[in-house]
């Protein structure tokens, strides 16, 4: 990839993260935060810049759940789906919170407002079902509860 193309942002964290052992993933995350998500025109100038193959890059953001490839909705909404919060109804709560967006896993409403991904552990386990909303944990999370945190953010119905 020509230099002039990558992403000055992009550019700036691999000049500072390329050179850490294991530099992968902390530049992932750094552009993650950084952007919202990894955009595939990253993935080139990160496998240059680490000596990489663009397939082992892609592997490691398609393995892990937590890397996005598109951009986000306003707000990111993560259902944990871990066994404690199972245990205490995270399954009925998931269907409702993707019946009440109208997405599944992984897809982000129509209007853009939100993006619904799963997490397999807020480390929240004896106060589930567990949510977190932007970075912000909710316990206990109900349907009616949830529908509480999308009025607060201004989603509609």
């Amino acid at each position: 990839m020509d230099a002039d193309t990558v992403d000055p942002r992009v550019a700036g964290i691999l000049d500072r993260l390329r050179h850490l052992p294991g530099a992968l993933l902390p530049i992932l995350h750094e552009i993650q935060h950084e952007l919202g998500h990894v955009p595939a025109t990253a993935v080139p100038a990160v496998a240059a810049a680490l000596n990489l193959s663009r397939a082992e890059v892609h592997g490691v953001i398609s393995f892990y759940h937590h890397f996005r490839t598109s951009p986000p909705g306003e707000h990111v909404v993560q259902v944990c789906r871990a066994e404690a919060c199972q245990a205490v109804g995270s399954r009925a709560l998931e269907a409702h919170v993707k019946q009440r967006l109208g997405v599944d896993f992984g897809a982000t409403t129509a209007d853009g407002k939100v993006t619904l991904e799963p997490v397999y552990c807020l480390g929240n386990c004896a106060c589930g079902p567990s949510v977190q909303v932007d970075d912000q944990l909710h316990a206990r999370v109900s349907p009616q509860s949830f529908d509480n945190l999308l009025a607060r953010l201004g989603v509609k119905s």
